[in-house]
Formats: structure tokens, sequence, C-alpha cells
């Protein structure tokens, strides 16, 4: 292969790097308003932490130096030689050195928006992002929990009392669900984690309660606690059927059982308990309303 058809390919990869680059940054810096579209602002806050009009947390940053810099230097490693030769080539021609000053000028340019953008940012008064939206637009109780006394799979007997100081995550799952059960719970830790990592004073416990205490016996809590990736502070409880049934009608939970199969269709509730030891939320399943509700507390 020819020297300049060897350059080719790595002059690709290094413009197609800079179009990546730019368009991440673009995505987490440029500005954006109210009317910006729920669906836009939410993708900011999930890959930079970056909410409608504020700038990306520390992983957001990470992300967006760190990235193109790791694919520059993997692109060094695996093409440096052609690399330098396709950009030898390029600047013998005039109009390669047009386009190379260009894209110069260009990426100047950005890098000083990228500096007029974080000024203005610290500067602006802090605005609410999604997620407080979403937790102002929750309707907010104040009801006392029903009793909840069951097994956990380390044999321990737990109850909402010893969690009081905290919150705590309730909802409903069993073991032989593999539709609704397994988003539930992997919302439910899911939310654990990411408090645990930007808010550790508000990472809550999280009960899983058995629908099925006839199949999810307590001696098979610790296999249903690994098939789903309960650790920590995580717990799924079971014990005598008539404790559990019981457990379930105070908390009120909706539940038809197919007497052919023995499965439940169930709603994907979660019970967002406040420190108090008050149910502050009831929410469904998915992550942004159970976040939203415990940051809300």
């Amino acid at each position: 292969m020819t020297s300049a058809r060897r350059g080719t390919p790595a002059l690709a990869a290094l413009a197609a790097i800079i179009v990546i680059t730019v368009s991440w940054w673009a995505l987490a810096l440029w500005p954006m308003s109210s009317q910006t579209p729920e669906w836009l602002a939410r993708t900011r806050l999930v890959c930079f932490g970056a909410p409608i009009d504020g700038l990306p947390d520390g992983g957001g940053w990470i992300l967006l130096i760190g990235q193109p810099l790791g694919m520059v230097v993997l692109l060094l490693a695996v093409w440096g030689g052609d690399l330098r030769e396709g950009v030898r080539r390029v600047l013998e021609r005039a109009s390669g050195q047009i386009v190379v000053g260009v894209t110069i000028a260009a990426l100047l340019v950005g890098a000083l928006g990228v500096a007029s953008r974080v000024r203005q940012a610290n500067a602006a008064p802090f605005a609410a992002d999604p997620i407080e939206k979403l937790g102002n637009e929750l309707t907010r109780i104040n009801d006392v929990p029903p009793a909840l006394k069951l097994l956990d799979q380390n044999g321990a007997v737990v109850t909402l009392d010893a969690f009081r100081g905290r919150a705590v995550l309730v909802t409903f799952a069993f073991a032989h669900c593999t539709t609704v059960c397994p988003l539930v719970v992997h919302s439910a830790l899911s939310v654990r984690d990411r408090l645990a990592s930007v808010d550790p004073e508000r990472t809550p416990a999280v009960l899983v309660v058995t629908l099925d205490p006839w199949r999810d016996t307590p001696a098979r809590l610790s296999a249903i606690a690994r098939q789903w990736g309960m650790t920590g502070d995580a717990h799924v409880l079971s014990g005598a059927t008539d404790d559990v049934e019981r457990a379930l009608n105070a908390w009120r939970i909706p539940r038809v059982r197919n007497e052919k199969t023995g499965d439940l269709s169930h709603p994907s509730l979660v019970y967002v308990i406040a420190p108090n030891g008050r149910i502050a939320y009831v929410v469904n399943g998915s992550d942004e309303q159970i976040f939203a509700a415990v940051r809300a507390l």
C-alpha cells in the first residue's frame, strides 16, 4: 500500500474524532432554555450530569476531556506513523493547508466559546434541573406506613423502624417474574447507587417484598438476591405465607394470581419512605421518578 493510501484511514479517523468531540461538547455546553425538549434535557443530565443551563458535573468533564484524549492516544498508538505521513502529504497542497488552517481556527473559536460559556454559567443564578422540576411535580403525602416485619436473604428479621433516620425504597416483586419485576428492582438499585455517588447522605435502603411467598420462601432468598444483584443495604423479604399476604394487604398492593402458572399481575409501585419513617411518595418504577422523589425529601 502506498504512503498516501496508508495515511488516508488515519486522517479519516482523526476527522471522526474531531467531529465526535465537537458534537459531544456542543451537546453538553450549548445554551438551552425552558423550551428545550424534555428528551434533550434528560440526555444532557444522564450523559454529563448537566442540567438545562448548567455545567457538567465532575464525571461529565472527565467524559468530555478524557474520551477524546483516549481516542487520540489510541489512534497514535495504532496509526501514528500513518497519521504523520497523511498530515505531511495534506500540508504539501495549498488546499490541504487551507483545510487545516480553517479547522484549527474553528477549534480555537470553539475553545473561546467554551470559556465564555463556563464564565456565563458560573455567573448565572442557580436554575432548577429537570430532576428538581420532576420532584416538584410529584404529590407529597405524609402517611404512616403499615407494619413490615419479615425475613431477609440473611435470615435476619427486617423492620422499617430499623431504618429510621434515612430514606427507604419499598417495592414488590417475585423471582419467577421476567418482565416488570427485574426492571423495578433494577431501577431501585440503580437509584440507590446513583445517589451514593452524587449525594451519599440521601442514599436509601432498598426493601423488596416478595409477591409470591409460596415459591419465594426464606430458604430461596439468598439465591433471589444474587439473581437480582442485590448487594449492600438491599434486602429481599419473605416469610410465612400468611405473614407476607397480610403485609401485602396492609400495603394495599393489587395483584391477581394466575392459578395455572402461579404468576401474578401487579403494578410497578415504589414507596419512598422519608427519614422520619413516613411514606412521602408513591411512584412508578421508573429511575427518574424514584430519583426525583428521593432528592425531594
